[in-house]
């Protein structure tokens, strides 16, 4: 699975536009745009979006975010709607981190490429050890995936 290249950008950027979709959009899609900004190093304009955002980050997704040379705090719980709404041109690649997010989720302006990643949802371990260690794995699991998306050559 390849990223699509736009053929042309607004100033002849060749960026690539993902948006990444969970439900609440408060830990699995919130990490993987911050892997995807910094991974993609500046290729990818990324953004994540919740079908029913929870309105707040889970502090342990900003955790992990924080082992990446990124302002945490820069991370926010966006709806769906608002970021479709927002967009000025369409996205490349949707990316669904989550089951019901990937079940919900209809058609894109654009019709852009799409993969889904079924993770298993780190903030419903109750138990705080147990959710660290979860979180920990999905933030590792992600950078693997999207690491190697970033790797593929460019459609």
């Amino acid at each position: 699975m390849t990223i699509p290249m736009p053929s042309t950008r607004p100033g002849g950027a060749a960026q690539r536009r993902v948006l990444v979709v969970c439900t609440g959009n408060s830990a699995r899609s919130i990490m993987a745009e911050a892997l995807f900004q910094t991974l993609g190093a500046g290729a990818i304009e990324v953004v994540s979006a919740g079908s029913a955002p929870t309105g707040q980050v889970h502090p342990m997704a900003l955790e992990q975010i924080g082992r990446l040379p990124v302002d945490p705090s820069r991370y926010a719980s966006k709806s769906l709607a608002s970021v479709l709404e927002a967009a000025t041109t369409p996205f490349d690649l949707v990316v669904t981190v989550c089951d019901h997010a990937a079940e919900s989720c209809g058609t894109f302006p654009g019709d852009p490429a799409r993969v889904h990643w079924g993770l298993a949802d780190p903030a419903a371990h109750r138990e705080p050890q147990q959710a660290r260690r979860a979180f920990s794995a999905c933030f590792d699991e992600l950078a693997e995936r999207i690491g190697a998306l970033l790797n593929e050559p460019v459609a």
